[in-house]
This record gives structure tokens, C-alpha cells and sequence, in this order.
């Protein structure tokens, strides 16, 4: 099947949800479909294809479009070029493209990350939802598809819609050293090491991070991953404990090696958690980092966010209130001194990510369409 999949996230970048486009485009093209990716213009779009698979932690190449539109014109734009490409599936991410695409006589799939947002984009959903045409939505949680239901009308039948949380690449996770050998070779600290991979936008958890790396002063405490500005702020306000690391922005191929050499993968949300464009996503959201946890066969400490049970339970995760310090410390501590509960909490994870590969998933959205 040819699918041109549409995207207004910049390429490259080191956004959420621009890896995320990269990860799905490569996976359809895994399973022997003709992918091309057509995104907004960029002055960096001259990088070259090696460069994007290191960026992006890619094993499969695509073709990528980058369109000289104006960002209020691309959706229009880029259904225009579909059509040019013949394509068998339109699959957006912009509400206005999977609109015009089923306006322009395509199939279209529409993926979901958020609630419309702006004046306008309430219609546009509207739009795709009454538009007649062969069509797919695919919200990313059970909480999202939920509350969309709630809000807008009409309700699509089940048969076009498909639940498409985030993935994993797990041959990239398949032969990772212990713990201690993968620090070794990242010229990290030895011992117990506690990591937090991600971005550092507000409601992530790094004031939490920082609380337990102040009362676990003999642990080592590793963020890896923020942008420049972010990382130095969070290098100033922990100046006072050695134990500490922030690394900036780590290329993605390198990400499986730095969550393998924690003993402890945190995921410490607050009640909050905003996005690189700000928002609100702590009841919908599907963090990408979370199935790289569990495939990196480590334990996992978490936030108790509903939306988060929706993957993890107790038997692959621990979970602790957003935002309390106290019970966070109180469960860390406990799996600090438990290294047989570690290993029984990294195997249950390890196990159940099988069913959540970027192959899996895009397996789903394709079944029957």
C-alpha cells in the first residue's frame, strides 16, 4: 500500500512528538508498505539521511518531503501532494489534512494525541467525524478516545476506530549490557543509579528528581535528555550534589544505553505535565519513554496517573503519588535495598512490552482497514 503520512512537527528536531512521526513512518515501511512523509519546511531539512537514522535512532529509511508552505497553508498543501503521489492512505496527524483528505475522495486515518485546540480546531474534528469516506481515528490512550466521545458528536463506530498508544523499537533493546557494564561504557559513575530520560518541561518531574537525589546522596542520579537552556537551568540548581548528572540532549540511537544503565528508571509526573507546545496532558498522555523503560529490563518507579494503569500494573511498576516527596523516597528507598523485586518488576515489563512494538502497532492500525 502506498501511505503518505502528513505531519506539521519540524524535521529534524528533537521534539516528542517529531520522533514519534519518525518511529510510525518507519514501521509501516518495515511491514513492506511505500511510506513517504511530507512536512512543513525547515532550514535544517538539508540533513543527510545517516544523520536523521542517528538523530532518530532509525534502522529503516523513507522518503521525507520537506513542503515550502506557509504553516497555514500545509495541510491544504500537503493533501495536494498525496493525491500527486497516488496515495492509498492519507494518515495525518494535522485534523485539517485527514479533513481535506477525505474531502479530496482519500482514505484517511487521523491519529490523536490531544483535544482540538484553537478557535477552529473543534470544526475540523466535527468534520472528519461526519465526513462520509473510508476513515480511521486513533486516539493514542482509552482516556483521550473517552473524553472525545464525550465532547463532540457524532460517535464513530468501533470498527473505525482503533486505540494506538506510543511504542518501542525492541530489536533496539534485544542485547543491552547490565547495568553496570552499560555504565562503564558511557563513562558514568560506578554504582546504584537512579535515570530519568526525557525532556525537562514543566510538570516532568525534575524538582521531585532533584528532592530524592538530595536525600539519596550515595546514589548516582542521571537525566538524560533536554534542550540546552533546560539542562544548564537544572545543572545550576544542582551544583550543590555531585551526585547528580544532567546531559542535554542525547541523539536517540544512543537513549537504550543510557536506560540500561540504571538500576532504577523514574518517571516522576506531577498532576500537570506539559508538552513542548505547553497544554495539559497528564490524563490522556501515552509517554513513548515508558515503553523504552520497560523494554530496557529495568524497574520502573512511577507516578500513579490513571492513565498510565492503562499499561503498567503492579507487577511492572511502582507507583507512588504525584508530587509527594515523602512516599517517593519511602518507595525508592525500598527498591534500593530489594534487588530480587527490581528484577521481578523488570521481567514482568520486559514481558508485557512485546505486545506494544512500533511493528505491533502499526499492525493494528492497518488490521482490516
Amino acid at each position: 500500500m502506498r501511505i503518505v503520512c502528513v505531519s506539521a512537527s519540524q524535521v529534524p528536531s528533537d521534539s516528542a512528538n517529531s520522533i514519534q512521526v519518525m518511529k510510525v513512518c518507519q514501521a509501516f515501511a518495515q511491514l513492506g508498505h511505500e511510506v513517504a512523509l511530507l512536512v512543513p519546511n525547515n532550514p535544517q531539512s538539508a540533513m543527510r539521511n545517516a544523520q536523521l537514522a542517528t538523530h532518530y535512532g532509525l534502522t529503516s529509511s523513507f522518503p521525507i518531503e520537506w513542503l515550502p508552505a506557509a504553516r497555514r497553508f500545509f495541510p491544504w498543501v500537503a493533501v495536494r501532494r498525496a493525491n500527486a503521489l497516488h496515495a492509498d492512505l492519507l494518515y495525518a496527524w494535522p485534523l485539517q489534512s485527514a479533513a481535506l483528505g477525505l474531502l479530496a475522495g482519500l482514505p484517511a486515518m487521523l491519529e490523536m494525541h490531544d483535544f482540538p485546540s484553537g478557535g477552529f480546531g473543534p470544526l475540523w474534528y466535527r468534520l472528519f467525524l461526519r465526513l462520509p469516506g473510508k476513515k480511521r481515528l486513533l486516539p493514542i490512550t482509552h482516556a483521550l478516545r473517552r473524553e472525545l466521545d464525550r465532547r463532540y458528536q457524532p460517535i464513530l463506530p468501533e470498527k473505525q476506530v482503533v486505540i494506538a498508544p506510543d511504542g518501542v523499537d525492541l530489536e533496539r533493546y534485544a542485547h543491552l549490557p547490565d547495568a553496570e557494564a552499560a555504565r562503564r561504557q558511557l563513562g558514568l559513575a560506578p554504582g546504584l543509579t537512579v535515570v530519568c530520560t526525557g525532556h525537562l518541561y514543566l510538570g516532568r518531574g525534575a524538582e521531585l528528581f532533584l528532592a530524592l537525589a538530595a536525600k539519596f546522596q550515595q546514589i548516582n542520579f542521571l537525566w538524560v535528555g533536554g534542550r540546552g537552556r533546560d539542562a544548564e537551568e537544572w545543572r545550576g540548581r544542582a551544583s550543590a550534589l555531585t551526585n547528580v548528572t544532567f546531559t542535554g540532549f542525547i541523539p536517540n540511537e544512543k537513549i537504550p544505553l543510557y536506560q540500561a544503565a540504571a538500576d532504577i528508571l523514574l518517571m516522576p509526573y506531577e498532576r500537570t505535565v506539559s508538552t513542548s507546545s505547553g497544554g495539559n496532558t497528564a490524563d490522556i498522555c501515552s509517554p513513548m519513554k515508558m515503553f523504552e523503560y520497560m523494554a530496557a529490563g529495568r524497574a520502573i518507579l512511577s507516578s500513579d496517573l490513571p492513565v498510565l494503569r492503562e499499561v503498567l500494573d503492579e507487577g511492572s511498576a511502582v507507583f507512588c503519588p504525584p508530587e509527594d516527596a515523602g512516599a517517593w523516597g519511602q518507595s525508592l528507598r525500598q527498591l534500593l535495598t530489594d534487588q530480587k523485586r527490581r528484577q521481578e518488576l523488570a521481567q514482568r515489563a520486559r514481558a508485557e512490552v512485546e505486545k506494544y512494538s512500533w511493528l505491533a502497532r502499526a499492525d493494528r492500525i492497518m488490521e482490516n482497514f
